[in-house]
């Protein structure tokens, strides 16, 4: 087996997935009879919280909003609504892939690099969202999957990151994660993870000192990415063979 393994992040990261989640929590709020509206700049601060169960209920203690204390016990039905809604808006073609990010998947797999999934979203909006832009088999790339509710605490604790190094069996020496959010840096971080930061639409104006290396994206042959600091300011894509290199480097 040939380090390190290259380990996604899903929302923002892999897809700019969030004006997506955006969409299907205001369909699912409407549905349920409730006069709420996340727009941009209120979910960009609702972002600081992780989990889409755990996002709701702040809203409701931090915005009090009309109805907040009713819909409370409703908050796991909203939240399967919500999944339900955003696998379906994926399905249809909603969200893309970054740039480079299946290029680099691929290259990592070609060169036998353990390639996995890190994230606090929920298993169905994973499958959805790989199953809608990598294909049917498109699940059988992850060596392995971490998401959802499957550890106590979310980012940026390093449970879920903790689990993938489990699952690969592998220490965090031998992995580099990818992230595009200040939670996640952390998250990777307090696990003992190096990261490699692509911030998205929702966190470019996040402070990420401290990370392996941040750029606009991961590049594609053509179109190079936006260097912004750390390792990489003389390439132009994010290969296979040069996180190999960063990280022995």
């Amino acid at each position: 087996m040939i380090y390190p393994a290259l380990l996604f992040d899903i929302d923002g990261t892999f897809s700019e997935t969030e004006e997506t989640h955006r969409e299907a929590f205001n369909e699912t709020f409407k549905a349920f009879g409730l006069p709420w509206s996340w727009d941009r700049p209120m979910y960009k601060k609702l972002l600081e919280v992780t989990g889409g169960k755990e996002r709701i209920r702040h809203f409701i203690d931090g915005w009090k909003p009309e109805g907040g204390e009713r819909a409370i016990p409703d908050i796991p039905a909203m939240h399967a609504d919500k999944t339900k809604r955003y696998t379906a808006l994926v399905d249809a073609g909603a969200a893309k892939p970054r740039p480079g990010v299946l290029r680099l998947i691929r290259e990592a797999k070609e060169a036998g690099m353990p390639v996995a999934i890190a994230t606090t979203t929920s298993f169905p909006n994973v499958e959805s969202l790989i199953v809608a832009t990598m294909g049917p088999d498109g699940m059988k790339m992850f060596d392995a999957v971490a998401a959802g509710d499957v550890v106590q605490k979310k980012k940026p604790a390093p449970d879920i990151y903790l689990l993938a190094l489990e699952q690969l069996g592998i220490g965090p020496e031998n992995a580099i994660a990818f992230e595009d959010s200040l939670n996640g840096l952390r998250s990777a971080g307090a696990a003992g993870i190096r990261s490699i930061m692509t911030p998205s639409v929702y966190t470019d104006d996040q402070d990420f000192a401290g990370a392996f290396a941040v750029m606009s994206d991961l590049g594609e042959p053509g179109r190079a990415y936006t260097h912004i600091s750390g390792w990489g300011a003389d390439e132009a894509m994010v290969t296979a063979e040069a996180v190999r290199r960063w990280a022995a480097g």
